[in-house]
């Protein structure tokens, strides 16, 4: 029996990874990788080439994912940021729209880490029902990075179970048994996040022992000199692809699920990340940085009540704020309040060509830690289809940085800023950051540059 008969209204699957740069899947160019199902996702649906994640690094994209505003708009960090209760969430808007709302996994928003201690204590420490954003159901965590030992509190449960195995394994069955477990008929908006491909890079062993004999290619601008480091980041990218690959497979997982109990007509499945991972790319880790390694994010939609857009890919640039209105847009919604987001549901749905805009912002807010490259300094970035824009300062002022054709040069090797064949491409994106810095109320002090006006909103 369908586990709910057709409907106009559809369920809505959003699977969240963390920290999965879009290089790293083969359908977005990776020619070691083994991502079928996530290929075929993409193939039933809608893919954006150049989707960026606004803040790379966990908690501000979690913040403007769950509330569609900017981080700057609250002063978000890169870690210890507790969401007030006071903000609207996506699961209000879709609790009001008659959802049954699930949210399953790693939380990230309730200023866990530093301030707890150990990262096995903050596991192990609830979240309070207030503070989980008002997801009817909830069952997740603050965060363990430790794919092997994960537990779980649901909703007001003081006591946390282990979840068996591999954590993407047991969040994908945890999902899944949710939604068997419904018992009525409402549409769901469900939203699974898993810590993998986050450090530390472990796999299942059997996968991770056959990634560590592969020998896949590296990237040009891979440039770890140190031979004991090189190693070892040589290492953890193969590990890394260990855990993509079961990512994956959890993926194909969960789509034969929703056709076996009769789902898949009815949901729209949307496939991202919350940041990238640098693996050694310009010789750095992790996320953070500008780069493309770092903020590239996939994002791939698929919408079965559209099947003519299948397989389209949209070069357009898009940005975490646009995450928020785009959700409630493939389910026929507005949100309740203004948001500084773009819907991408026309695109999606091939009602439009392309989107309103040159590009968007990136940023990095705040590093409240002194041992990160960010602590003295923190940068704003604009972001077109071919070129990236980026300065770097402190409350002083922050000054031009970088610029990239990313046409001509994919992997940012060379850096334009002082090329004078570029120069009025630089002063155009220097006008574009300085207005949307503006228009979002950002009080990131822009020095003047290139003849072009800065942007200061603590003079306005």
């Amino acid at each position: 029996m369908p586990m709910n008969p057709p409907s106009r209204t559809p369920n809505l699957l959003v699977i969240l990874s963390d920290q999965l740069r879009r290089q790293a899947l083969g359908v977005y160019g990776d020619p070691d990788a083994r991502t079928p199902h996530i290929d075929a996702l993409a193939r039933r649906g809608v893919r954006f080439q150049n989707s960026c994640s606004t803040s790379p690094i966990c908690v501000p994209f979690r913040f403007t994912f769950m509330t569609g505003q900017p981080a700057h708009s609250r002063k978000v960090p890169a870690i210890e940021y507790a969401m007030s209760p006071a903000e609207r969430t996506l699961a209000d808007e879709f609790n009001e729209a008659g959802y049954s709302t699930f949210y399953i996994g790693k939380w990230h928003l309730d200023g866990g880490c530093g301030r707890l201690g150990s990262l096995e204590q903050v596991n192990r420490t609830r979240v309070p029902r207030s503070r989980q954003g008002r997801w009817q159901t909830w069952c997740g965590f603050e965060l363990r990075n430790n794919p092997f030992e994960t537990w779980v509190f649901e909703n007001d449960d003081e006591t946390a179970r282990r979840l068996p195995g591999y954590q993407t394994d047991a969040l994908f069955d945890l999902g899944m048994q949710q939604l068997q477990a419904r018992q009525d008929s409402r549409p769901f908006c469900m939203v699974i996040s898993v810590e993998p491909p986050h450090d530390p890079f472990l796999a299942p062993p059997d996968l991770q022992r056959e990634w560590e004999e592969r020998t896949p290619a590296l990237p040009p601008n891979f440039a770890v000199t140190d031979e004991g480091e090189r190693e070892r980041v040589i290492r953890d990218r193969k590990r890394y692809a260990a855990m993509v690959e079961n990512l994956d497979g959890n993926v194909g997982r969960l789509s034969r699920f929703l056709e076996d109990h009769h789902l898949a007509d009815d949901t729209i499945i949307v496939f991202l990340s919350d940041h990238g991972e640098l693996g050694g790319a310009h010789g750095l880790e992790k996320k953070q940085w500008p780069y493309e390694e770092s903020v590239g994010i996939p994002l791939i939609v698929s919408d079965p009540r559209h099947p003519d857009e299948h397989g389209r890919v949209v070069d357009d640039p898009t940005c975490t704020e646009d995450l928020f209105p785009t959700l409630l847009g493939l389910t026929g919604r507005k949100a309740a309040g203004a948001l500084p987001g773009t819907d991408l549901a026309p695109l999606i749905q091939g009602k439009a060509a392309s989107l309103p805009r040159e590009g968007v912002q990136l940023e990095l807010v705040a590093e409240l830690r002194p041992q990160f490259a960010f602590f003295k300094e923190t940068w704003r970035a604009f972001r077109t289809r071919r070129y990236k824009y980026t300065v770097k300062g402190n409350n002083l002022g922050a000054h031009p940085w970088q610029f990239f054709d990313l046409q001509a040069d994919p992997y940012e090797q060379r850096n334009l800023l002082d090329v004078p064949a570029y120069a009025a491409e630089i002063r155009r994106h220097h006008v574009l950051l300085r207005k949307s810095l503006l228009e979002t109320e950002d009080h990131f002090v822009l020095l003047a540059a290139f003849g072009e006006e800065g942007a200061n909103l603590w003079d306005v």
